[in-house]
């Protein structure tokens, strides 16, 4: 099928390279447009669980975040952790299925925090501080709350001031160097 707007005869002298070109622009141009779509709709999608979580409705919320934060949506992902650390919608029967909504938040907000997210860093630093849903670490919660603060964030710089103040010299150092050479995941869209 041809899809130059001119006929074959009136082809410039390297028809081939020129097809090749637009054919990767129409193909730059289809992806550009299924993104487009996609995070229209997975806005969309966002709203819609907003919405039903306004509304009181937290499991419908949870199956509207649940496939976007698995596509990698971080504000669908800290959602999702919300949910789980707010033990929403089914609360746990117990204090091992407890733990486990604990440690499952606390990888939602790992996984939009690594990206860059600016809350989700802000609760996964809280988290390491407290031993919620994950082993207690200040290095670890002086990182994320200095990505937070970086984002931003000032309630996480003075929280990540706090740690510090509490934090031996070498632990300090270590910190410091861990966040000073921290990345953004590299699968991370955002």
């Amino acid at each position: 099928m041809n899809y130059l707007p001119w006929g074959a005869g009136s082809c410039p002298a390297r028809p081939s390279l020129l097809r090749a070109a637009l054919s990767r622009r129409a193909t730059n141009f289809a992806a550009a447009c299924v993104v487009l779509v996609f995070a229209g709709q997975a806005r969309a999608d966002f709203a819609e669980g907003l919405a039903a979580y306004d509304g009181g409705d937290y499991y419908a919320a949870y199956l509207a975040w649940l496939p976007l934060a698995e596509a990698g949506d971080g504000d669908a992902q800290a959602a999702v952790a919300d949910l789980y650390l707010s033990e929403l919608p089914n609360p746990p029967a117990g204090a091992n299925e407890r733990r486990r909504f604990q440690h499952t938040a606390a990888w939602w907000y790992r996984q939009a925090a690594r990206c860059g997210h600016v809350v989700a860093q802000l609760n996964l630093g809280e988290l390491y501080s407290t031993g919620i849903g994950v082993e207690r670490d200040q290095v670890q919660a002086y990182v994320w709350l200095g990505l937070a603060a970086q984002g931003g964030n000032r309630w996480a710089f003075d929280f990540q001031q706090r740690i510090a103040s509490k934090m031996t010299p070498s632990r300090l150092g270590d910190a410091v160097a861990r966040l000073e050479s921290w990345t953004a995941h590299p699968e991370c869209t955002r």
